[in-house]
């Protein structure tokens, strides 16, 4: 191991271990760090109480250590992450929303708007408005992003309908843009590569039955402020009795752009089974295909995840994710990547990820993980020069 490595290692792993050390004292279930410290929490006090209301964030920061040492500092096609043997923050994300009230059967006003600063936001920044911004050029890394900004709307028809308008996360798939919400702190080439981060538009969902919910609205496309035409996105999902097992199915179709309109759709099935009240097991699969238009040829992308997590304890976990992802014509790797690599041409990316979930207190969660990538057809790697790669990364994300 390369001496800038091992000095970014040890630098790393002494900040996580201080950050351990001095977090082991208890605290109560679901406070953040600021109530947890001082024992004040703006959300109980009665102007936002009185309103419904409630603010809150969170910032994750880590490492991902690379044992190559790339000479580009890149982690190959893995993004987010994608710096290597360097410590970042990857989010600093605030929110205030106003849920409505699903239980009420009254109409109910809400909504929810988010701000992201950090690394990651350069991935969910959304065409024709993110990437306008002035401080989106004021760091080649550090971004700054609104990847949530709607309003949401309850009418009590039927079984109640909830309508959210604005911009929003996307429904499809498993994996998340928002930190606290993911086991791994690396993220599967899935979600990555083939599909969206956000969209801008209208969506609804309606509960069937316990078992049954429907989902489908109209939006600008992927990641697009009313950039890219309309598009259908909805999904379905159902449920078992004992709520052990669940099929999501979710999908997206429709035009990618206005002036050279062709056809992009993708679905995505994620299959979750409680094995035991303890030991989960999730398995995804995704598939997309776009039309040839005159500017590029037709592509096709698919793959699928299996994800394993056992609860040790009510604050560890640890999980393992095996993925294999396939870039068929080579149009998502080399064209959505970090642009500091050989594009990726038709190629097979296979992914092994073993990772620990540990919350000694309610405000804190490390993730540290060991990841395995290999490409099949080329070299990805360490600057083109190998087709696998070992990454030893770890994270820390506080909740205010």
């Amino acid at each position: 191991m390369k001496s800038h490595l091992r000095k970014n290692a040890v630098l790393q792993l002494t900040l996580c271990s201080a950050v351990l050390c001095s977090s082991l004292a208890q605290a109560d279930d679901n406070k953040g760090a600021v109530e947890s410290l001082t024992g004040f929490n703006i959300n109980e006090t009665a102007p936002l109480k009185d309103l419904g209301i409630n603010v809150g964030g969170w910032v994750s920061s880590g490492v991902s250590g690379n044992i190559d040492s790339p000479e580009d500092r890149f982690n190959g096609p893995v993004t987010f992450g994608d710096r290597a043997n360097e410590f970042h923050m990857q989010q600093l994300n605030g929110y205030i929303e106003r849920a409505v009230d699903t239980e009420a059967k009254k109409w109910d006003l809400g909504f929810r708007a988010d701000i992201l600063y950090g690394t990651d936001a350069r991935f969910t920044t959304q065409a024709n408005f993110d990437n306008k911004l002035i401080l989106d050029s004021d760091s080649r890394f550090y971004k700054l992003a609104f990847p949530q900004v709607y309003a949401t709307v309850f009418a009590p028809i039927g079984n109640g309908i909830t309508t959210k308008i604005g911009h929003f996360y996307t429904i499809i798939g498993n994996e998340v843009v928002t930190a606290p919400d993911n086991f791994f702190f690396s993220h599967a080439y899935t979600m990555q590569y083939g599909e969206p981060f956000t969209h801008t538009g209208i969506i609804s969902s309606y509960p069937v039955n316990d078992n049954i919910s429907l989902t489908g609205g109209v939006v600008s496309g992927w990641d697009s402020f009313f950039q890219e035409p309309a598009n259908f996105l909805g999904g379905a999902t159902f449920t078992t009795d004992n709520k052990n097992t669940s099929l999501a199915f979710s999908m997206i179709t429709g035009d990618v752009q206005k002036l050279d309109k062709h056809n992009r759709t993708m679905y995505s099935v994620v299959l979750s089974h409680d094995i035991t009240d303890t030991l989960h097991y999730k398995l995804q699969h995704d598939l997309g295909i776009e039309e040839k238009s005159t500017s590029a040829d037709s592509a096709k992308w698919y793959g699928i995840n299996q994800y394993l997590t056992y609860d040790i304890n009510d604050k560890l976990g640890a999980g393992l994710r095996l993925e294999w992802f396939r870039d068929e014509d080579g149009a998502r790797v080399g064209a959505i990547g970090n642009g500091n690599m050989m594009p990726g041409g038709q190629n097979h990316y296979l992914a092994a990820t073993a990772g620990l979930n540990y919350s000694p207190i309610s405000w804190l969660t490390l993730r540290p993980e060991v990841r395995y990538d290999h490409s099949t057809e080329n070299n990805a790697y360490n600057a083109g020069l190998s087709n696998d790669q070992l990454l030893i990364s770890a994270d820390a994300t506080v909740r205010f």
